[in-house]
């Protein structure tokens, strides 16, 4: 099989570069290891409104459960922090249907898309890169590309034989668990976030609605946690009088939060998404971070195949860590800090943090939120606290 490009992974930002480089009239082939592409999911599901028209994505109800209003913050001594807006401002995903139709697009651009076929190695030949080795449906392949695409998840098997360095120390990833479930006594309209150390260390319990009672409960922690993500959800549940004898579904995974890839592209071979620890280090969300580096990468591509010159893949890494990496990095930083933090800290800053600030904080404009976080009473009264705040800055 030859191709000009082949893409290893059909969750985000695979599809997203197959569509793209599809769209420019290259050949294009996209394989997920997976029997049905998007199933089984290990995602909360929401993401911001602003990705579909940003990354030309159709807003379809086939895959949208429900829009959302803002989200809710909660302490571990039960102050709240609300976030609403008059508009939508995200949406609750079916991923299994959303994932099955970026690849949809994809195949609709051009591209060949091929399930329950796992990458298994890159061919060599004199040192060089040429393809890859794939199984589908019990069946060797051997496919010829003059790119490669690594978005193979966290564990990413193509990257790793590409030679491209992926490590990061089990600190840097987050265990994650969840139910789908029926629930109720929660706004269906808005997210729902708890901290606290006893709560979900280094993490957060969340509920994202997709109907009016059934919603995604989980919970993400510090991976090198010696308590399970499970016992820290199922503690929860108890302590909220929540009986979790409604599930509908289990999922459970591994999130990158820190560990970015510092070489993107190395000779024909790019890596993206999860594989790239392109997340969000402080919410764990790396959908929109996907689509984003899925995108300049994809742009890089095509022009590496018109100018047939691969060193233009190099671009990628520049761009990304320019544009996406950089701030990143800072939230990163922000994550950091918050390990640090006591419940009582929890509750001070829930407390005087208004919608806006919490809504920097994570995008990584942090800098003039922390300069009035050093004059409020409250912070002042606790040197630790401005030790920390300082850091930041």
């Amino acid at each position: 099989m030859r191709y000009d490009v082949v893409v290893v992974g059909a969750g985000i930002a695979g599809p997203i570069v197959a569509r793209n480089v599809a769209k420019e009239g290259y050949s294009v082939l996209l394989i997920d290891k997976k029997p049905a592409i998007g199933a089984p999911k290990q995602c909360a599901e929401g993401i911001n409104i602003n990705v579909f028209e940003k990354y030309d994505i159709p807003y379809d109800k086939r895959f949208i459960n429900r829009e959302i209003y803002g989200a809710k913050l909660y302490s571990p001594s039960g102050y709240e922090l609300e976030i609403r807006y008059d508009k939508v401002s995200g949406v609750i995903l079916e991923r299994k249907v959303f994932d099955k139709m970026l690849a949809f697009y994809a195949a609709r651009a051009g591209a060949d898309v091929l399930a329950r076929t796992e990458a298994l190695d890159v061919i060599r030949e004199n040192g060089v890169i040429k393809g890859i080795k794939a199984k589908h449906e019990g069946e060797l392949l051997e496919i010829y590309a003059d790119v490669i695409v690594a978005a193979d998840g966290v564990e990413s098997t193509i990257a790793r034989k590409a030679g491209i360095n992926t490590y990061a120390p089990p600190h840097e990833f987050d265990s994650a668990y969840e139910y789908e479930m029926l629930i109720e006594g929660f706004d269906p309209d808005m997210i729902h976030l708890w901290f606290g150390n006893e709560i979900a260390p280094r993490g957060y319990v969340w509920v994202f609605p997709k109907d009016e009672d059934r919603a995604n409960v989980g919970i993400g922690i510090n991976s090198d946690n010696p308590r399970t993500a499970k016992y820290y959800l199922d503690k929860w549940l108890e302590e909220n009088n929540i009986p979790a004898k409604k599930l509908l579904e289990i999922n459970v995974g591994v999130v990158p939060v820190g560990g970015f890839v510092k070489e993107l592209a190395k000779d024909n071979v790019v890596v993206v998404g999860d594989a790239a620890r392109q997340v969000n280090p402080m919410h764990g969300g790396g959908m929109a971070e996907a689509m984003e580096a899925g995108t300049i990468a994809s742009k890089w591509i095509v022009k590496a195949l018109e100018e047939e010159n691969l060193e233009l893949l190099k671009n990628y890494t520049r761009e990304w860590w320019e544009k996406d990496g950089r701030r990143l990095e800072r939230v990163l930083k922000i994550r950091k800090a918050v390990e640090k933090l006591t419940d009582e800290d929890l509750d001070v800053f829930i407390q005087v943090l208004s919608g806006a600030d919490a809504e920097k904080i994570a995008g990584g404009d942090y800098v003039e939120v922390i300069k009035a976080l050093l004059k409020h009473p409250k912070v002042l009264m606790s040197k630790r606290r401005i030790a920390l705040l300082k850091e930041l800055l």
